[in-house]
């Protein structure tokens, strides 16, 4: 097993250094018990950060580089990350609860984020725009500055990864808020900065308390760009913070999202997606499949296909789960899991019918059994709130409209699927389902290259995909009149 520090540092201005709010004590979510402390920054230690950022971008050196050297630092450090994958991984087991598979597979992300981005660096361009024989009129692209981004929990790597790498490409100077419950293994992204060589100032991370390091960062005046990925709550916190600077922001906040399953659809298949789709890192993702919507005549027959995958998925520590198979581990914190639970049994009280799991496990650790409810109505709140845990809603229905009714009846529009044989039918539903992503017969199609961002409360903007470099600058127009 590979040893775990004792203490982790901030990374600010190219040091490695303490947090002026002293210490945070990282939990093991499989039991418990103390990881590692990381240093917790404070207002000032993000004024230094930002400060640092903004005067090396000012500076021009990293924006000004020819692109395909900003890219080939961006990729190499994918490679990075690669090259020490069987000492990254256990500590992300550690502190994130999942599966030591899916930790590799996380890392794996993060690093294919640094390749794509870094590649893209040198196709960002302008456009020229006739006015006529008596001008030359065309457009640059010019990097915001300051990127804050403030990173959930659930993939502390791969959401750093997915914005820094974008940002960097362009040109920008980021500063990255890690989530407090699993920062360590942001330690493995400042080392491969170092290792690549990217420029002192082009990259700081530091953690801290939202209320104390997350609202400083995200008020900071000097800050020219927001992303963030969280709760609704916070988001408006962070888009009103904003606002009061006149800055951007990306907001991915979360989903509802809903897989409509018709008789006509390859029902061995769907559960092949099922189990990723709200089982894959316990079901705290947030474009899980949380809600599954199933034409009548098939239904019964699913929800029994449902029931036994749920009920023989292992569910253990992370750490026991070297290779790929079905399995599951613990949720990021008591009170995530306290949170998940309780809404099973409220959906409980309210007329569901708990067909697989719905308790938590006797152990130590944040373990709650992989869940299935039946007899959902679209009007409970397990309908219609995010769980962000292992719990899948199962709900009934006869014809297309009212599928696509109870799919879109919630605020939420992050991604939705369909499963059908029929072409004019999964092409209809797909104009017609209120969401920024839809999935037809396999959840979570695409990847890295396609865009993903959010409909209503999901939030607004869209990462992965050529459109997020479009996050991280600004379109100058420059318009020459010739002489004749």
């Amino acid at each position: 097993m590979t040893e775990i520090p004792a203490y982790w540092h901030n990374f600010i201005d190219g040091d490695f250094c303490d947090g002026g709010a002293g210490r945070l004590d990282v939990l093991d979510p499989a039991t418990g018990e103390t990881v590692a402390e990381q240093a917790l920054a404070d207002a000032a230690d993000v004024d230094r950060a930002v400060t640092a950022a903004k005067a090396f971008s000012e500076a021009g050196d990293w924006s000004g580089l020819r692109p395909v050297e900003r890219g080939r630092i961006v990729r190499q450090m994918g490679d990075y990350l690669l090259q020490r994958i069987d000492e990254i991984a256990p500590i992300l087991t550690r502190e994130a609860g999942k599966p030591l598979w899916e930790a590799r597979l996380e890392i794996e992300g993060a690093a294919r984020y640094f390749e794509y981005y870094g590649n893209q660096a040198e196709t960002m361009e302008g456009r020229s725009i006739p006015l006529g024989d008596g001008y030359f009129d065309f457009t640059t692209h010019e990097p915001f500055g300051v990127s804050a981004q403030i990173i959930p929990w659930n993939y502390p790597m791969e959401m750093t990864a997915r914005s820094l790498s974008a940002a960097l490409a362009v040109g920008c100077a980021v500063v990255v808020k890690t989530p407090e419950l699993d920062p360590l293994t942001n330690r493995f992204i400042a080392d491969a900065a170092i290792a690549c060589g990217l420029p002192k100032g082009a990259l700081h991370i530091l953690c801290g308390l939202g209320q104390d390091a997350g609202a400083a960062l995200a008020a900071h005046p000097d800050v020219n760009q927001i992303v963030f990925t969280g709760s609704v709550a916070t988001g408006i916190s962070i888009a009103t913070a904003a606002a009061r600077n006149v800055v951007p922001c990306v907001l991915e906040l979360g989903g509802k999202s809903a897989a409509i399953v018709h008789d006509d659809a390859d029902l061995d298949a769907f559960l092949s997606d099922m189990r990723w789709g709200i089982y894959f890192n316990t079901g705290q993702v947030c474009s899980a499949m949380s809600r599954v919507i199933v034409q009548e005549k098939v239904h019964d027959r699913l929800v029994e296909g449902m029931t036994d995958l749920a009920r023989n998925l292992t569910v253990g520590p992370g750490l026991d789960f070297p290779d790929f198979g079905p399995n599951m581990g613990p949720m990021i914190s008591e009170a995530q899991c306290q949170r998940a639970a309780g809404m099973v049994s409220d959906a409980e009280r309210e007329g569901a019918r708990i067909a697989a799991g719905g308790h938590r496990m006797n152990r130590p650790g944040y373990f709650l059994e992989p869940t299935v409810l039946t007899d959902v109505t679209p009007d409970m709140k397990i309908a219609r709130d995010e769980v962000f845990g292992p719990a899948l809603s199962v709900l009934k229905f006869r014809e297309d409209d009212e599928a696509i009714q109870i799919a879109n009846s919630t605020p939420y529009g992050l991604v939705a699927g369909v499963f059908t044989s029929d072409l004019d039918r999964a092409m209809q539903a797909s104009r017609r389902l209120r969401a920024g992503q839809v999935f037809v017969n396999e959840w979570y199609a695409g990847g890295v290259e396609t865009p993903f961002g959010g409909f209503g409360k999901s939030g607004y903007g869209r990462e992965k995909g050529r459109e997020a470099l479009l996050n991280y600058v600004q379109t100058r127009n420059i318009a020459i009149k010739l002489r004749k």
